[in-house]
Parts: C-alpha cells; sequence; structure tokens
C-alpha cells in the first residue's frame, strides 16, 4: 500500500496560510532594511517595493565601521553585554533560590521588600548621586552594577524552582549534598529554559541600553556602540536633509552614500548579534516563561 497523503482540513489550511503572511509581514521591514543598507544611492533614492538591489554595494557598512572609535564602542559593547548578563543571571539565581524556599524564615516580608523596590525607585538624580558616591562614574562598573539586580527577573526564576520536584532535593540531601551543590548540581541543569530566557532579557537589554552610557561615562575609549551610532545620525542629521543629500567624510567608498543608506547599516549592526543568537534560545524562551509565570 502506497504511503497515505495527509490532508489538512479548511481550518488547518487558514491557519497555515495566515502564519505564511504574518511571517511575511513581520520579516519583510528587516528585508527591506537589509537591502537598502546594500543598495546603490540611486535606486536607494527610489527603492519603494523592491526586493532585491540591482547591486549589492557594502559602501554603507565601510563608512560605518570606519567612523571614529565604532570598532571600540563594538567591543565595549559585546564585554558589557556579556559580563551584565552574568551578574544578572548570578545575582537572580543567588536571590531567587533561597526565596523559592518556604522554610526560609522572612520569606514573605524579604518578597514583599522586593515588590516594592520593583515598583518604586529613587529616579534618576538619586542613582547618579549613588553611582558618584561609590566612585563608579566614568567606569564600566557603572553600566553593569546598578542594574545587576532585577526583581522581575528573581520572580520569575523563583516560581520556576517552585516547579521543580522536592523529591529531588530530599534526595540529595540524604546523599550528604548541602545546598550549594544540589543548586549548582542538580537545579541550574534542570533550569536551562528560564535560564536562556533570562539571559536573553538581560543581553537585548544591556545591547539596546544607552542611556546609562550617556550620562555615567565621559571616556570616550570606553563608549558602547549605541552612543557613537546616535552621536553619528545625530550629527548627519544636522547637516543632511532625509534621502537627499550625498554623505563625505568616510573614504572615497562612501563620498555618494545617502544618509538612508548608512541609517540601514546602522539598523543591522546594531541588531545583528541579537538576531543571531535568539533562534538558539528561542526553544527556551516560550517554555521558561510559561513554566515560571505558574506559581505564586
Amino acid at each position: 500500500m502506497g504511503a497515505k497523503t495527509k490532508r489538512f482540513s479548511f481550518f488547518e489550511l487558514f491557519l497555515i496560510i495566515g502564519f505564511v503572511l504574518f511571517s511575511i509581514i513581520v520579516l519583510y521591514p528587516f528585508w527591506q532594511t537589509l537591502v537598502l543598507s546594500f543598495s546603490d544611492p540611486h535606486q536607494a533614492s527610489s527603492l519603494g517595493m523592491s526586493l532585491w538591489p540591482e547591486r549589492w554595494i557594502p559602501d554603507a557598512y565601510q563608512f560605518v565601521f570606519t567612523y571614529g572609535s565604532i570598532m571600540k564602542a563594538y567591543a565595549n559593547t559585546i564585554l558589557r553585554t556579556i559580563s551584565g548578563t552574568f551578574l544578572i543571571l548570578t545575582f537572580t539565581v543567588l536571590a531567587a533560590y533561597p526565596l523559592s524556599k518556604k522554610e526560609l524564615p522572612y520569606r514573605n516580608t524579604i518578597t514583599i521588600f522586593f515588590l516594592i523596590a520593583m515598583f518604586f525607585s529613587g529616579g534618576i538624580i538619586p542613582d547618579y548621586l549613588l553611582v558618584k558616591n561609590l566612585g563608579l562614574l566614568d567606569t564600566r562598573w557603572a553600566l553593569i552594577l546598578p542594574t545587576a539586580v532585577n526583581v522581575f527577573y528573581i520572580i520569575i526564576m523563583r516560581n520556576y524552582f517552585m516547579t521543580i520536584d522536592k523529591g529531588i532535593e530530599e534526595s540529595a540531601m540524604m546523599d550528604g549534598a548541602n545546598y550549594l551543590t544540589i543548586l549548582t548540581k542538580i537545579i541550574l541543569p534542570l533550569s536551562k529554559p528560564v535560564l536562556a530566557t533570562i539571559a536573553l532579557w538581560a543581553a537585548v537589554f544591556h545591547w539596546n541600553e544607552w542611556f546609562h552610557a550617556l550620562i555615567y561615562i565621559q571616556d570616550d575609549a570606553k563608549e558602547v556602540l549605541q552612543i557613537i551610532v546616535r552621536d553619528m545620525l545625530t550629527q548627519m542629521d544636522l547637516s543632511q536633509s532625509e534621502g537627499a543629500a550625498a554623505l563625505g567624510g568616510g573614504g572615497g567608498s562612501s563620498k555618494n552614500l545617502l544618509l538612508a543608506n548608512v541609517r540601514a547599516a546602522t539598523v543591522i549592526i546594531s541588531i545583528g548579534p541579537i538576531v543571531l543568537i535568539y533562534p538558539f534560545v528561542q526553544k527556551y524562551f516560550i517554555r521558561g516563561i510559561m513554566i515560571g509565570s505558574l506559581k505564586g
């Protein structure tokens, strides 16, 4: 007998078509930006709905990567993202694991204290004065330490830890394991979904965040990518009208570039690493956030 051909119902076919159309709608702006970043300036000025450039020209990327100290800023942003994400995960785990234990003294009081801190903050001026008094101004620590503890992340991870079977920990304790051993050898390996979820949130935050760098950092050697890109586009906006004039100063290959080309290239450069990382953690993302939100 031949293999049976799977037949889709009308509703399933409707869902498939709907999801395909939705995917196209979501992906089209990204693809259009990518095409614009590689397009010839003459074509870019009237690109419209074109899905493929006449010629793939990397001049916009050459202009961006030769602008000021952007490569140093790129390295600073990568360093900040990696170290900041690691620090957030460390503090989140160390706070969430004890709070997941019902036998912890004053557990509810500590949780309420955390929740108050989540909903109320001192504001920009107290934050600045605290960073200044701690001697963190114009250091990379000013970009990492003030955001190292996030109560929302702690609550999500605490709720996830509470879903893990307590019998596993009890068995490990009977074998002589302490809480630190249980956390590192048992709990964390079982918590990959929520760890990946929070790591993604933290990495996206640190990669995109620019305001702290703007107010805390004065040394150009410590600037992050978003600040350099912001300054570059601001300076271009002051001297060029949108999509009308050519850009100069970035080398001979970029003398005919439009502002639109450079803007598109900066968007691709800025979001590229996060877009590349997301597919590897996406399978954990939904599972982590859903399971972490079940228990209170």
